[in-house]
């Protein structure tokens, strides 16, 4: 009696066993998939070769948005961001198939990069770097005015490169350059180059992940001594040329019985 039962027991053991190896594999196939990921770090630019990318297993419970799971897929496209080892490469991180190598690849569809000659001044302080955030103002003469004005003609552009870079400095070490490349929209690429031959263009940085569109006025140096702002040259035509305002009466008056009015 006592072996029978601890055959059966054994039995039990050994089935119970296999069930959970086999049910323990099973749900190993089905939770996690392969997906391309870096051989090493990558910088931004990178024209992806077959020995910088591998396959490892994704969890299929978590999420990965634009996956890429056939290595010969991406080979020869262009990193637009850096990537550390092991990351998962997916298609935001990548330029469009058959793009140029360099700050070309960094371009969006539809967007344009722009050059400006700058200073230590607005370079600030060689802070700038690729990837940081910035408004841009314009100090200048306005038509008429013998004074100078400043206004903001652009918020929140995004900068490209700073001189040849497209990467920060890892350090953060400051950086003065000559020329800072930023990217925008055509018309707002327009309005730069107007800006720039008028006056002065001045970087201001912003916080990156500061997106708001701030409501901002034209200061001039009647603003700076506390006086308020004057009217545009164009209010002020329209003003001196509008006819005065009169006042007009009305006095009933009769003739017998016949009724009239007389307005003056």
């Amino acid at each position: 009696m006592t072996l029978a039962l601890f055959i059966a027991l054994i039995v039990s053991l050994a089935l119970t066993y296999f069930l959970y190896s086999r049910m323990k594999r099973q749900y190993a196939k089905t939770a996690s998939y392969k997906v391309v990921v870096s051989s090493g770090p990558l910088e931004a630019g990178t024209q992806l070769a077959a020995e910088q990318l591998t396959l490892s297993e994704w969890p299929a419970n978590i999420p990965l948005d634009g996956a890429v799971t056939k290595p010969e897929s991406i080979v020869g496209r262009i990193l637009l961001y850096a990537v550390p080892g092991k990351e998962p490469i997916r298609e935001p991180l990548l330029a469009g198939p058959g793009s140029a190598i360099g700050l070309t690849a960094k371009i969006p569809e539809g967007m344009r990069a722009v050059a400006v000659v700058t200073n230590e001044v607005n370079n600030v302080s060689g802070f700038l770097f690729p990837g940081s955030h910035v408004d841009v103002l314009v100090t200048f003469r306005a038509e008429g005015s013998v004074e100078p004005l400043t206004t903001t003609v652009l918020q929140n552009v995004e900068v490209l490169s700073t001189g040849e870079r497209l990467q920060p400095d890892p350090s953060g070490k400051p950086q003065n350059v000559k020329v800072v490349t930023v990217l925008l929209k055509p018309d707002d690429a327009e309005k730069l180059m107007l800006a720039s031959n008028q006056g002065t263009v001045q970087f201001v940085l912003r916080n990156s992940a500061d997106q708001a569109q701030v409501e901002s006025h034209p200061v001039d140096v009647r603003t700076l001594r506390g006086a308020p702002p004057a009217l545009p040259a164009a209010v002020k035509r329209a003003a001196k040329a509008a006819p005065p305002k009169t006042t007009a009466y009305q006095v009933e008056t009769f003739d017998g019985t016949k009724k009239g009015a007389v307005s003056f």
